[in-house]
């Protein structure tokens, strides 16, 4: 058997980070949650090439038993779908969509269950960053603990809006943006207006994300410039993680699933 599956995270992390790391933008999700291990619940693993034995896969599975799939050849998705451990309980599959449907056709002979697209995502590269005129009134400032109750009521608002669950507790994961210094808030004449956040940087890029702006508040041109203002601060490999723009998993009712595709970037002209 080519899939290997352990509960060791430092194991997993020594075995498939080079593997990642060798492809950032198409495996950022995985790289990121290498660092916050109390981020995956279940099993992690690594397919290995039966040919040389190199690290061609990689599997880990959140909280909410969704597995996230790395980049990897259709045969180790295939692979996947039939030895995944607990795969009869897996509803949903996050990954690029060439590697979800085939885990799913995969995972649809074991359990007898149908899948369909359910929601797509993109990932875009930023390029030059050109501040929009005129620039929004106000200025950005990083969040602190007194913001966690705000940044808390927008991040469900937030999930509403891209069709996730509002009513996951996402607290862990503010707080620990706000600890990172990683959350930073718009405020216009006093008033806190908008937020985004910013990932680790992570073998050369980093992705913005939670652009959330309430809708009495949009049309000013937050959005934009904190593109301009966290990604001049990130490094060249910078990625705008827009998943307010998004199409959106894909599913295997019953009962029912998603999968988010990344689509591949390719390197700027």
């Amino acid at each position: 058997m080519s899939w290997h599956f352990t509960d060791d995270h430092a194991a997993f992390r020594a075995a498939v980070h080079a593997y990642l790391a060798a492809e950032p933008v198409r495996n950022t999700a995985m790289l990121t949650l290498l660092d916050t291990p109390d981020q995956i619940a279940g099993a992690r693993g690594w397919w290995t090439d039966p040919a040389d034995g190199r690290v061609a896969g990689a599997v880990l599975v959140s909280p909410a038993r969704v597995p996230l799939l790395a980049a990897m050849p259709d045969a180790a998705a295939r692979a996947l779908g039939a030895v995944l451990p607990g795969a009869a309980g897996v509803t949903a599959v996050r990954g690029e969509s060439g590697t979800v449907e085939a885990f799913a056709r995969a995972l649809a002979e074991v359990t007898g269950r149908s899948w369909t697209p359910e929601r797509g995502m993109r990932l875009f590269r930023l390029g030059t960053l050109v501040p929009p005129h005129p620039a929004p009134p106000g200025a950005a400032r990083l969040a602190g603990p007194a913001d966690l109750p705000l940044a808390l009521t927008w991040m469900r608002e937030f999930a509403r809006a891209i069709g996730e669950d509002p009513d996951t507790d996402y607290t862990a994961a503010i707080e620990g943006r706000v600890t990172a210094g990683r959350l930073r808030l718009w405020e216009t004449a006093g008033e806190t207006v908008a937020m985004a956040s910013v990932s680790p940087v992570l073998s050369g890029q980093a992705r913005i994300s939670l652009i959330y702006t309430p809708p009495a508040h949009r049309g000013h041109g937050q959005g934009p410039v904190f593109r301009v203002l966290l990604g001049s601060r990130a490094p060249a490999r910078a990625l705008a993680a827009l998943s307010s723009v998004a199409n959106a998993p894909r599913c295997l009712p019953p009962p029912p699933c998603d999968h988010t595709h990344r689509t591949p970037l390719p390197d700027p002209a």
